[in-house]
């Protein structure tokens, strides 16, 4: 059976599940910031934190990777197959050269389910691998340099207090919800990269294997990952 027909019959048995079917619909209805919102609390170290403060940074960190400058990617670009059996739709790791994995079978079977849900007019032929690669290209931004300040000020997480100086804390996570808000705009994207990754998790977990998995749900899914590890990025 080819990659098509494989992937064609994987979202035809996920889609005619109704429970399914319904999950999808309630992640379409979801606003982008409440996966922003969903990213943070599944991220360590915010177990317990008030849920208003969570979709205030999640907001302000959306509102931040949406106001970025475009930035040239400087990764090399490699193309894999096995995406589905790990989970993840992209990986980059920055030894022993920079690189961004892109997994094909991952990315056609998110194209196959673009078409089945009548997103297309949100993600335009060929804008998931174009937001795999500029959501990798800005993380160097958001690690390094101004742009990792700026976005700590703009959270306002302070952690210390000394007369008037103030040291601002890491949110963890609020650069992955910059990086995605950050690769919708650049990429012309209609909804953020997350509610695709959420359906296609979901989509997944309703199938059969070899591409049914018990690791996760799909809230708090990211770009990289179905089932809700860090973006399958790698140092």
């Amino acid at each position: 059976m080819t990659a098509a027909l494989l992937n064609h019959a994987l979202l035809d048995r996920a889609l005619l599940d109704r429970a399914t079917s319904a999950a999808i619909e309630v992640l379409e209805a979801s606003d982008d910031i409440e996966f922003g919102v969903r990213l943070l609390a599944n991220t360590p170290t915010h177990e317990g934190r008030d849920p208003a403060l969570l979709r205030q940074w999640a907001r302000t960190a959306d509102e931040f990777g949406a106001a970025l400058a475009p930035v040239a990617a400087t990764a090399r670009v490699v193309e894999s197959g096995g995406g589905l059996a790990k989970g993840l739709l992209a990986r980059y790791t920055s030894r022993p050269v920079p690189t961004v994995e892109l997994f094909t079978d991952t990315l056609a079977l998110a194209d196959e389910l673009i078409d089945r849900l009548g997103w297309r007019h949100w993600y335009p032929a060929g804008s998931v691998r174009a937001a795999a690669i500029a959501h990798e290209a800005v993380h160097e931004q958001l690690h390094h340099g101004p742009a990792k300040t700026a976005l700590k000020r703009s959270l306002g997480h302070v952690v210390l207090r000394a007369g008037r100086h103030r040291l601002y804390g890491h949110v963890a996570g609020a650069d992955e919800i910059a990086a995605h808000s950050y690769a919708r705009t650049v990429c012309g994207l209609g909804r953020s990269p997350l509610l695709l990754t959420a359906a296609l998790a979901t989509a997944a977990e309703a199938a059969e294997p070899p591409y049914g998995s018990s690791h996760g749900s799909s809230q708090g899914s990211q770009y990289g990952s179905l089932h809700g590890s860090p973006h399958g990025r790698k140092k």
